[in-house]
């Protein structure tokens, strides 16, 4: 009951750590049918095309290892030199028959889980040597689907060897009557013909398992809210950690603006809730950048900087609101400010000569904006 009101919480779909996860235990879905369909076709496929030249390779080992004198035969020394000679030509024999079987085996698997390969499905698991456990998972849900598919599996490859067997009853009762070399060629070709049958009805079967080996490792892999908010926590932080992380993050960025500000040619201010610094090099700049801005008390501290290291301060608050809102750290100022922040940057000139000479200051410049600054 409580796996089942697990199950019933897991309502969506898997993360692709969740997958990778997976993956990496060599987790992913595998159809049993598809591999045994794969290798009884390209089994019979051999056998149809190879059978003749195996069967006579094969029938030509066997000539040869049972002729032998009697001095010979009493040589214990020919004897184990026959035995390997005729054991390498064997495997020789076979190797493209086994060959075609092993590549067979390994791609098929490989058709809907790709390939894996995980030292944790090495390690041994104890605990499916538990009885209880093995029982339950024998009468369970997943067991009873498995029994059925091991019946019905049963069911059609017998039914098919069967009509096999009884289609070519005369055919196997002529092999007798057959020259030996026509026999095992012809034996071969029966062989294969088996097995491509039998292999039809594999795929069949695994038209039907594949699906469901893949609804079924879905399933599995199924995730509830809980376990997706778990997992996006660990893998982004806490809230916590990251609202501390971001604190941290604005205070360096502050620290680097507010380092920006001694080097700024002027701070346009509200005069009390905004302050933005401009930087401007005719050299090597086409427009003002804006180097510093902010509000409230890091205004203030923007200006408390600005006059500790004899930056102007110029009082010009629709365009300090305009440059505020509209520019960010960096960026030039928007072309419909030229006409008011050259104006600024005109009195700042006039202010620095003042101050060179010693004269009084001269009265800021009345600013105003196009109608369509925010």
């Amino acid at each position: 009951m409580a796996d089942e009101a697990d199950n019933s919480e897991r309502t969506e779909s898997p993360t692709q750590k969740r997958l990778d996860d997976a993956r990496a235990k060599g987790q992913v879905p595998r159809s049993r049918d598809l591999s045994a369909a794969a290798v009884v076709l390209v089994g019979g496929l051999g056998l149809r095309g190879l059978g003749s030249t195996f069967g006579n390779r094969m029938l030509a080992l066997m000539r040869d290892s049972l002729t032998f004198t009697r001095d010979t035969a009493l040589d214990n020394g020919w004897m184990m030199h026959q035995f390997e000679r005729s054991a390498l030509q064997g495997a020789l024999a076979m190797a493209p028959l086994l060959c075609l079987l092993l590549a067979a085996a390994v791609m098929a698997p490989l058709a809907i889980g790709g390939w894996t390969f995980s030292g944790e499905a090495l390690i041994p698991d104890f605990g499916r040597l538990n009885p209880a456990s093995g029982l339950g998972r024998v009468f369970s849900v997943r067991g009873l689907i498995e029994l059925s598919k091991a019946l019905a599996r049963f069911l059609v490859v017998a039914t098919v060897a069967v009509a096999v067997l009884w289609r070519q009853f005369h055919s196997f009762n002529q092999l007798v009557t057959e020259p030996t070399g026509t026999a095992v060629a012809h034996a071969m070709a029966l062989a294969g013909t088996a097995l491509i049958a039998l292999g039809g009805a594999l795929a069949a079967i695994a038209m039907v398992d594949v699906p469901l080996a893949v609804w079924q490792f879905n399933k599995q892999m199924r995730m509830s809210r809980q376990e997706i908010r778990e997992e996006h926590k660990e893998t982004e932080g806490s809230p916590e950690i990251k609202g501390r992380v971001r604190r941290v993050q604005q205070a360096m960025a502050r620290k680097r603006m507010m380092q920006q500000v001694p080097k700024a040619s002027v701070v346009i201010t509200n005069p009390t809730h905004f302050a933005v610094a401009l930087q401007y090099d005719e050299s090597r700049m086409r427009a003002p950048i804006v180097v510093a801005k902010g509000q409230d008390l890091i205004a203030v501290r923007i200006r408390e900087i600005a006059a500790e290291h004899k930056v102007p301060l110029v009082e010009a608050p629709p365009l300090a609101r305009a440059l505020h809102a509209t520019c960010e750290l960096g960026d030039e100022i928007p072309a419909r400010l030229y006409a008011a922040v050259a104006k600024i940057l005109v009195y700042v000139f006039q202010l620095r000569t003042a101050w060179r000479r010693g004269e009084r200051a001269p009265a800021p410049p009345r600013i105003e904006l196009p109608e369509d600054s925010p």
